[in-house]
């Protein structure tokens, strides 16, 4: 769990430094990470 968690905070980084250099294609790539992340998380609450 606390390996998606640190998974989780360094896509949410990247997508922020991608956001604000304007780099959309990245940006997007980085906010589908963290959901991918988001869903493991709450897999691994659920069980």
């Amino acid at each position: 769990m606390g390996n998606f968690t640190t998974q989780y905070e360094i896509a949410r980084q990247n997508a922020n430094e991608y956001m604000r250099k304007g780099q959309i294609a990245q940006y997007f790539q980085a906010l589908l990470e963290m959901n991918k992340y988001k869903k493991l998380m709450v897999a691994v609450i659920a069980n």
